[in-house]
């Protein structure tokens, strides 16, 4: 029986051998193929990785409303299903920003290279062809349906218990887990607790559930949260100067969040707030559409900073070379 102090459990030490042992099984399953990460087809984002999202990480992704957060989100979970057909997973979405109807033609726009009017019949009524191709796309989800959806807000606590009751009805025939890609849109949205007085104590004990969960199960965590509000300051918005870039600080709940997370990305559309040269090396933003995604930490990982851009013929993000700085050009 453990023993108590000051009405304390004690906690059981076990072996750092025990470390070294399950390090080295890890590498033995990477080095066989048995254990990869989850792969998207930007190379760029894998590389800021370990070839991709791991399993039992936490990645953070800010953005301020207007950035293409959300389709980042739709776009990522897709090419991961896409480029990573051999590995066996589900996705599990806390989806708490939009109606599930929406959160299917946001879908089908992605699938479709349409925007959201065209599908709408803004206008003029959908084209037939389209409507075919929708259905077409509805039709052959039946046979790769690993996607399950939460749309109610809910506490942090109820997605634990959410979390726990997934993960224990998707086992394999020997009883182990199946893997599980856990998304959330977003962190600001969850609801006030027991015991928990407002949004920030919410993401202290959100960035203590996530670490739990990924210790206890195979699941890796891919977060959408807000920026605050200060990145939209004019100060930070004058051509040429460090504050263009999104900084840790700028994270809502930052302090909560970050001591968790293993990766934390920050997206900034420079042209929203008119930045013609982009940080202070002076990076020609000359696409309306251009996107820099700071990676601000990574744990086994490199930080920096790649440029990506919503490519509107096929309403897809894509990577794009590394802008001209004013005064000369360089390549990546």
């Amino acid at each position: 029986m453990a023993e108590l102090f000051n009405g304390a459990r004690a906690l059981k030490p076990v072996s750092e051998r025990d470390a070294l042992r399950k390090a080295l099984l890890k590498m033995k399953a990477r080095r066989s193929g048995e254990l990869k990460s989850l792969k998207s087809s930007w190379p760029k984002f894998n590389d800021a990785f370990c070839d991709g999202l791991e399993w039992r990480t936490i990645t953070v992704v800010g953005a301020r409303p207007g950035t293409g957060k959300t389709l980042f989100m739709e776009q990522l979970i897709s090419d991961i299903i896409e480029e990573n057909k051999d590995h066996k997973f589900r996705v599990l979405k806390f989806q708490f920003e939009m109606l599930d109807e929406t959160n299917g033609i946001r879908k089908l726009s992605l699938n479709t290279a349409s925007d959201y009017n065209t599908l709408m019949s803004k206008g003029e009524p959908i084209d037939k062809d389209l409507y075919a191709r929708c259905v077409q796309y509805y039709e052959e989800t039946a046979n790769t349906d690993v996607i399950d959806v939460v749309y109610d807000p809910c506490t942090v606590d109820e997605m634990c218990a959410t979390i726990h009751y997934y993960m224990e009805t998707h086992k394999d025939e020997a009883g182990n887990y199946t893997n599980a890609l856990v998304t959330i849109d977003h962190s600001a949205l969850f609801k006030v607790g027991k015991g928990q007085k407002d949004k920030f104590e919410v993401l202290y004990a959100l960035g203590e559930a996530m670490t739990y969960m990924k210790k206890h199960y195979p699941v890796a965590f891919l977060i959408l949260s807000q920026l605050n509000r200060n990145i939209d300051n004019p100060d930070r918005s004058k051509d040429g100067d460090y504050g263009n870039y999104v900084l840790d600080s700028d994270l809502f709940g930052a302090d909560a969040l970050l001591q968790h997370a293993d990766v934390v990305l920050g997206i900034n559309k420079p042209s929203i707030r008119k930045i013609r040269f982009y940080g202070p090396e002076k990076f020609i933003i000359s696409d309306e559409d251009t996107l820099a995604f700071h990676f601000l930490k990574s744990r086994n990982g490199t930080t920096r900073l790649s440029f990506f851009k919503l490519d509107r013929t096929t309403m897809r993000i894509i990577e794009i070379e590394t802008p001209a700085m004013a005064g000369k050009t360089i390549k990546i």
